[in-house]
């Protein structure tokens, strides 16, 4: 009797997009169902281990490297894979989501290499996660244009030589996709995100001499890394292409993995394209595993934790040593900040400090940084120009004269700033303000002249959550309780009614949004990512 035809993905719950035969072809679902009944199992079995090791975080408050794979940081005599000629030179790298006239834009930027984000950038509507694959791939043909309806000013790509290399980058591991199901059982966003844009583009971007390069976001540990590595063993001798094509950046925005970055890079190894130091979702990690911790673990403002405070030196200078050492690709974090067209004094002041930020990366020994507007792309350039000159990278800067001690990673109490009251009404604002777009689909924001993305909610619910359960006093006498967040809340929601006016107010999702912001900050479970009960609300 022969063996029952394996399942096949199910479409769940969604509407018929234009175009979406394109995308989920028999061919590819069979691909990412073929992910889902290989590596999901393993995926489920790294998430509990997550939980047992934030336990131990939470019993210990305290992290170390690892003494099981201390030979691995020992032996001197590894290397990753040398960068492919697209990804070699990496000095500037534009972020944003897929949507067509981003696509558009990110590739005409002059930056060297577009992130071009599923994740922390774009709410993971169907739509959403459908039509971004549709404009990767229609860029990749040279099929894409794009005309605003308000304006009518038309979008159209350079010419190829002029393109931003792509880099994708999935959802993280700890997201499902609930639209398609095997057997009742939803995969995980990552296979989804990772399995579409391999099957359909892997060898279109061979063909242009570039490759599937991608960003692996909310990475914990190094075996998590091996996990994607064999994912991208098997995609590969799946679809027909060479071993080591794929290139994997992956971001080091949890505390756990700052540990584990000469191990993640060695998991890796065939496919590491580099390791990213960003900022605001690794604040929300410190918070999320040493929230037990006490005082000493209290965060102020978001705003006043910048990439020079001590613990953050010690993690992105330890970031560029172990890059270097491993012949990987070192890359700095975020200019966030969205140009105004109406404060030139405000451009100015923050184009200064967009430029001290890049400096510094640059002298640091990074080989390139992230930036949000195309109008920073040419003051990031500079910086990086001003040291590197002609040359691709500097990963000849071994910084050996970089010594970081287990506990330089998480001193946040060598910090001088204090939590404050405006701290707590600007994450309230930020935070809800935030919500509501992604609730409506829309996963880039600009807020106050910044371009915020989930992991600004994510700091900004933490730190609510933190201050109120570490008894937090600010500079004006009043407590941090759960009594004067909803009331700050209330006040910046009658505020933005007043502002955008009722008819407005009424068609967002703004009262939605306040109430899940007050529900992950104040709940005693701290849900271990906002975008989790967010999904559930996302229709």
């Amino acid at each position: 009797m022969s063996a029952p035809a394996p399942s096949t993905l199910a479409i769940v719950d969604a509407e018929p997009l234009p175009r979406q035969e394109e995308v989920l072809t028999d061919a590819a679902l069979a691909f990412v169902a073929e992910l889902h009944r290989q590596f999901t199992p393993r995926r489920n079995e790294l998430l509990a281990r997550r939980g047992e090791r934030r336990a131990e975080i939470a019993r210990t408050s305290t992290l170390d490297f690892l003494p099981e794979t201390a030979a691995v940081r020992a032996d001197t005599s590894w290397k990753v894979a040398p960068a492919p000629a697209a990804l070699n030179d990496r000095r500037v790298e534009i972020t944003g989501p897929t949507d067509r006239k981003m696509t558009i834009n990110a590739l005409n930027s002059g930056a060297k290499v577009w992130l071009a984000d599923f994740e922390d950038a774009s709410a993971p509507t169907w739509e959403n996660v459908v039509l971004g694959q549709l404009n990767l791939t229609d860029a990749y043909e040279r099929r894409i244009d794009f005309t605003d309806p308000k304006s009518g000013k038309s979008y159209a790509l350079k010419s190829a030589d002029e393109l931003a290399t792509v880099v994708m980058r999935p959802r993280g591991w700890h997201l499902e996709e609930r639209h398609l199901q095997l057997d009742g059982v939803s995969v995980p966003g990552a296979l989804v995100d990772f399995g579409l844009y391999f099957f359909h583009n892997a060898q279109r971007l061979i063909d242009l001499g570039k490759g599937p390069y991608f960003y692996l976001p909310k990475t914990e540990s190094h075996l998590e890394a091996r996990l994607w590595n064999d994912v991208f063993v098997f995609a590969q001798d799946y679809v027909g292409i060479p071993q080591g094509t794929v290139r994997a950046t992956v971001l080091i925005e949890t505390i756990t993995a700052a540990y584990e970055m000469e191990e993640i890079l060695y998991e890796l190894r065939d496919h590491a394209a580099g390791l990213n130091a960003g900022r605001w979702d690794y604040l929300f990690s410190i918070v999320k595993n040493f929230r037990d911790g006490g005082s000493k673990f209290v965060l102020p403002d978001r705003n006043a934790v910048t990439m020079t405070a001590p613990f953050m030196r010690a993690y992105t200078e330890l970031l560029v040593r172990t890059c270097h050492k491993r012949g990987a690709h070192a890359i700095g974090g975020m200019a966030a900040f969205i140009p105004s067209r109406r404060d030139a004094e405000v451009n100015k002041v923050a184009f200064e400090k967009v430029k001290a930020d890049k400096d510094r990366e640059a002298n640091d020994g990074f080989d390139g940084s992230w930036v949000a507007h195309p109008d920073l792309v040419p003051i990031a350039l500079a910086s990086f120009d001003a040291v590197l000159g002609e040359k691709p990278n500097q990963k000849d800067r071994l910084r050996e004269d970089v010594s970081v001690a287990p506990g330089d990673l998480i001193a946040i109490d060598t910090l001088d700033a204090s939590p404050t009251y405006d701290g707590l009404r600007n994450a309230v604002a930020v935070g809800i303000r935030y919500i509501e777009a992604w609730l409506r689909g829309l996963g880039a924001v600009a807020i106050f002249n910044l371009m915020e993305d989930a992991a600004t909610a994510e700091i900004s619910r933490s730190q609510i959550w933190q201050w109120i359960n570490a008894g937090v006093v600010f500079e004006n006498g009043e407590h941090a309780t759960a009594d004067l967040a909803r009331k700050v809340a209330a006040e910046e929601l009658a505020a933005i009614r007043e502002e955008i006016g009722e008819e407005t107010f009424t068609a967002g999702k703004w009262q939605q949004a306040h109430d899940l912001l007050l529900q992950v900050s104040l709940d005693q479970d701290y849900a271990d990512f906002l975008t989790l009960p967010a999904y559930e609300q996302l229709r």
